[in-house]
Formats: C-alpha cells, structure tokens, sequence
C-alpha cells in the first residue's frame, strides 16, 4: 500500500519523504510513527500519513509526539474533517481495513482540506493544545 500511495501522491503533485521500511518483515510502528512526527515537528513535511495492520497502534505512537495530531481513518467525511476542525497533521490508514482505493481516496481528502480557522476550531484546538502541555487531563 505504500509504494501505491506514494506514486498516487506524487501524482497529485506533492512531494515525498519515506521515512517507513522497505522490507515486508515485522517492524516496529512506534519507531515509524515517530520519524513520521519528526518530518513534521522539524518542518521537513506539512503532513504525514502512516499505514500500519489496523493503524491503531501507529495513531497511538503518533499521537504521544508534541504536536501532532493523528486521526485514524476509514471515511473520507472524517480525512477532511479532522484536518478542518481539528488541524489533524498525520493521516493513520489500516492496510488489513482499507483497500487501495479507499486509501487513495482518503489521501486525497486529507491532502487537499485546509484548517478553518474558525474561532470554535481555534478554541477546541488550543484546548487540546493545553492538554498536550500539561501532560495530563
């Protein structure tokens, strides 16, 4: 899924960054999801996607690093939402859920939504934001 999914992003004009294994032995997702928060915390990439099994241990894993905002997802309704009002960054997909054309579709929803910006949006996003700083609820 993910050879598939870089070429349908490239395709859709934007750039890469491969930081996932190109071996089919198990791995750790943790160590994935991680690199893929680095690209973004460090500003190397506006936006991630990890695909795992089920994809929700690698939203877990991502959602630990300050910053980012991971959103596993099966609906194209919820790719484009959680970017829209919830400034989602990372984009987790299940390669055992989804078939390719789901995932493109999906990919596709998540890429071209834009934060609105709209005062409840920035409310709720700042919310979770002082959470994320507090380390705790």
């Amino acid at each position: 899924m993910k050879q598939q999914l870089l070429k349908f992003v490239r395709g859709l004009g934007h750039d890469t960054v491969d930081v996932g294994t190109d071996s089919t032995a198990p791995v750790d997702y943790p160590d994935f999801a991680v690199a893929v928060a680095h690209e973004i915390i460090d500003g190397a990439a506006e936006r991630g996607i990890l695909i795992c099994g089920s994809g929700v241990g690698a939203s877990i894993a991502a959602n630990k690093v300050h910053g980012i905002r991971a959103g596993l997802c099966h609906d194209c309704y919820s790719a484009h939402q959680g970017v829209e009002h919830d400034a989602a960054n990372v984009l987790v997909l299940g390669a055992r859920i989804i078939g390719p054309e789901l995932a493109h579709d999906l990919v596709k929803s998540f890429l071209a939504a834009n934060f609105t910006a709209e005062e409840r949006h920035v409310r709720r996003v700042g919310k979770i934001k002082k959470i994320e700083a507090s380390g705790q609820a």
